[in-house]
């Protein structure tokens, strides 16, 4: 996680979980970026999503409080696990939530979907009669 320095370690500490929550469940790699994003702020999230260890793997969130922006950015493989559509999904639960003033809800519960969504199926075994 990424600037938020406006956030309690409580209300960071509740972020990370969900984030070590959610790549449990989905095996891919969270970041989330809380703070004041360059314009515009699509392709700054893009950047950062780009200077991510394996950004392939990963999904960044960036949230813009000040600017009332939210993106969600998803590496190639990523993709195969996430759809936009579970994304746009996410995105309103969390605009809602931000809505509310509960910014840090919004996040923990839109990460925790996220990792949801993008669980991977189960592999059945087949060679068995």
């Amino acid at each position: 996680m990424a600037s938020g320095d406006t956030l309690s370690s409580r209300e960071r500490a509740d972020i990370e979980r969900a984030v070590r929550i959610a790549e449990q469940l989905s095996g891919l790699s969270f970041s989330v970026y809380v703070g004041p994003a360059e314009v515009p702020a699509r392709e700054y999230a893009e950047k950062l999503h780009a200077e991510l260890a394996a950004p392939e793997h990963s999904v960044l969130v960036l949230v813009d409080p000040g600017r009332r922006q939210l993106e969600i950015v998803t590496g190639t493989e990523a993709r195969r696990f996430l759809r936009d559509t579970d994304c746009q999904l996410v995105v309103l639960g969390m605009k809602s939530a931000f809505a509310d003033g509960d910014l840090v809800g919004g996040l923990v519960s839109g990460i925790q979907q996220l990792g949801d969504h993008a669980r991977h199926p189960r592999t059945v075994h087949t060679d068995e009669p």
